[in-house]
């Protein structure tokens, strides 16, 4: 067994110290905080009366127009069922008519108000200031592809230190957890750590231990380094936004003291497969709609997505310590969805929480793929039923009970949903086949079980208005303001892209929604989603895992269809929009990855997005760094180490201190260790170890001098 010595290990992390890629600590506390708390009001001198009444006409607006609609929906459908005489499964019906119908109300008058706000010129600007501080500038990475990384933040780097030297950091933050990923980073960023001293300095860190997963790990920087920080900008491994963006964003939160969090709109870019840029489209076409009606009624107890963002450092540190939530996963451990709680306890300590979404140059990348979709919507499914624990919590104000609200319905709403398909199609069945009791009540009159149908067929209009009206809003929006509307391609390719939208978006929703319940199911019954590295590639799948995905949806929707083919045709015309696309899942899904499947869609012009017909600055130097990025050559991390002494070297010299190491007994470590003492060579010890082991080897240094030793 190798001997560990103390002393010379202590010698050797004293020599490699001063070669680490991180700068001196400068800590700040963070105490953990309880799901009930008492709350803070808001700083009223950052509030002018202005700002306010525009908030609360905002917010009056949303009320009025979801009430209205939602009495109009509930009670057209009420007399609908209730001609004469209402059945419990009638009542039924009703009520998850209600709830979706007022939810989807909720949907409609949000992105009506921002409609009528993109009609008139943006007056009132956000006022901006030169801050007399440093911003961090954070990208936390989980087994990422580190070329991507340094090619973004060469651009970004680049473009911050033409515009604002001196006044930005880089911290690439690192909870890797596989062996070849971790020195593939350490591989690639080598070559960025002091390129840029002091302009704008690059430093990386590894986690050793990745607890709490993304929150942990901002929350470590935070405790580590954030004392020489007063603002940091929170990116995801995809994101990247221009220096006039980054300075705008530190220029406004100077302005704004009592604001602890300003959040962007990041606009999707780079799509090349069907889904993503169906998603790219609804983004850039739809989404400013949605998000200027937002941006309006919440004022300053807006959200936080997790990226794109800055924050108010000393803000976070004093408020967003995450409570650990009782009983185990999925419900109770680590806050998964830790970007609505931030926000949530950050308004609760009286920091306000503001979304900008005048704010340009701020991207992101949309998933590949239906099926990179579902699998994501697993972690946020859990995240979101999560929040569940903190609605009622005490402390909270109205607006931030809404968005955790909004991000548990957008799952429970699966349910809701397809509840009311299966109840809709029982009611049919009932009428069909079971013969009414005409005088189960005592009465001289019977009961005849009538539907009005004309009054069913308005409402189902009205529906269906309600649901497509945000993307007629995005489209008419985007025609009026002629550069924007040239940008999409023109009026002819704008119109066809949106109604194609509207077609593909409608067949891959029902697919979606039985996925989601499925997924809201295996939740409830304590199923963990785990943490899984998202997708960055192009999604492409051949059949049979296409078909293993989906071929319960694809029965799901073939049952449907045929039973209320069985009942009447006028059903099956109803429940076509839904079983159409259920019964086409796997040729959808399979559609749905993969560039070149759909490349056609791109040559035509077809949902065209105005950063592809010009791109901005940024774009185009992340572009031409990601071509130029010299081939990562695929290696056995061991084999990477000792081939590269200058890697080697740097690699000690990253590792964390003698104190920081694990526990003495850590079985991979013992087992490696031992399997380390008895290879002969290098080949045959990668051979022998498994994962968790060759981690062990790789996080102590007299471990690896051995290494170095056998590889020669």
């Amino acid at each position: 067994m190798i001997q560990q010595d103390n002393a010379l290990s202590a010698a050797m992390t004293e020599k490699n110290h001063r070669k680490r890629a991180l700068p001196d600590e400068s800590p700040l506390v963070m105490n953990r905080h309880e799901v009930s708390e008492a709350g803070h009001r808001l700083n009223s001198s950052q509030q002018t009366m202005l700002f306010r009444l525009r908030t609360f006409v905002a917010q009056l607006f949303v009320f009025m127009v979801t009430a209205g609609l939602s009495t109009y929906g509930i009670r057209e459908m009420y007399l609908v069922l209730n001609t004469n005489n209402i059945t419990n499964l009638q009542i039924v019906f009703l009520v998850l008519f209600s709830i979706n119908f007022l939810w989807v109300a909720f949907a409609f008058s949000q992105a009506l108000l921002g409609f009528l706000l993109h009609l008139k010129p943006r007056l009132v600007k956000e006022s901006e200031i030169d801050p007399s501080f440093k911003t961090a500038i954070l990208l936390p990475i989980y087994n990422e592809d580190p070329l991507r990384i340094r090619a973004t933040i060469e651009a970004m780097s680049a473009d911050l230190i033409a515009t604002a030297p001196g006044k930005y950091a880089f911290f690439i933050l690192s909870d890797t957890n596989r062996a070849n990923a971790w020195i593939a980073e350490e591989a690639t960023f080598l070559a960025l750590i002091n390129k840029y001293q002091p302009e704008c300095p690059v430093y990386y860190r590894r986690r050793h231990q990745n607890s709490e997963r993304k929150a942990g790990n901002i929350g470590d920087w935070v405790q580590r380094w954030g004392g020489d920080y007063e603002a940091m900008i929170v990116l995801d491994a995809d994101s990247i936004m221009s220096a006039k963006s980054m300075v705008t964003l530190s220029r406004r939160l100077a302005a704004a003291p009592g604001v602890g969090l300003i959040q962007t709109l990041p606009t999707l870019v780079f799509a090349n497969t069907l889904y993503s840029r169906l998603q790219q489209f609804a983004n850039q076409c739809f989404g400013p709609i949605y998000a200027a009606g937002l941006s309006a009624w919440h004022g300053l107890s807006s959200n936080f997505w997790g990226h794109n963002a800055i924050i108010r450092t000393r803000a976070f540190a004093e408020a967003c310590h995450l409570p650990i939530l009782p009983g185990k996963a999925p419900f109770g451990g680590h806050v998964l969805s830790h970007d609505f709680i931030e926000a949530a306890l950050l308004r609760r300590a009286g920091w306000g929480v503001r979304f900008d979404t005048d704010i340009e140059a701020s991207f992101e990348e949309a998933p590949p793929s239906l099926l990179d979709v579902m699998i994501r919507d697993r972690r946020w499914c859990q995240g979101n039923l999560q929040h569940s624990a903190f609605m009622f919590a005490r402390g909270f104000s109205l607006p931030t009970r809404l968005h955790l609200l909004s991000g548990v319905m957008s799952y429970l709403s699966a349910i809701f949903w397809l509840a009311l398909i299966m109840v809709g199609l029982a009611i049919a069945v009932q009428a069909a086949f079971i013969r009414p009791e005409y005088f189960a009540n005592p009465s001289l009159f019977p009961t005849w079980p009538v539907f009005d149908s004309e009054r069913a067929l308005s409402l189902f209009v009205v529906s269906m208005a309600i649901v497509l009206a945000p993307k007629a809003f995005g489209w008419f929006a985007a025609m009026i303001n002629i550069p924007r509307c040239l940008r999409f391609g023109g009026p002819i390719l704008l119109t066809l892209s949106t109604l194609f939208e509207m077609v593909m978006s409608a067949l891959y929703a029902p697919i979606l929604m039985v996925s989601q319940f499925g997924v809201v199911l295996s939740i409830f019954r304590g199923k963990d989603s785990g943490w899984m590295p998202q997708s960055r590639d192009d999604g492409a799948l051949s059949w049979i895992p296409v078909m293993r995905a989906h071929l319960g949806h694809t029965v799901f929707g073939v049952v449907l269809a045929l039973t209320a083919m069985l009942l009447s045709k006028e059903l099956f015309y109803w429940l076509l929009p839904i079983t159409i696309g259920l019964m086409l899942s796997i040729p959808l899904s399979w559609l749905s990855g993969g560039a070149r499947r759909t490349k056609w869609i791109k040559t035509i012009g077809l949902l065209r997005a105005p950063e592809e017909k010009k791109p901005v600055h940024i774009l185009v130097e992340l572009k031409a760094n990601l071509a130029k990025m010299p081939h990562l050559q695929h290696m056995h991390p061991f084999s990477r180490l000792v081939n590269n002494p200058q890697l080697f070297t740097w690699h000690l010299a990253q590792l964390p201190d003698l104190d920081e190491q694990k526990p003495l007994f850590y079985a991979p470590r013992i087992i490696a260790e031992w399997k380390l003492e008895h290879a002969e060579s290098l080949s045959q010890l990668e051979s022998w170890l498994e994962p968790a082991e060759v981690i062990a080897l790789l996080s102590k240094a007299d471990y690896l001098q051995k290494l170095q030793t056998i590889g020669k």
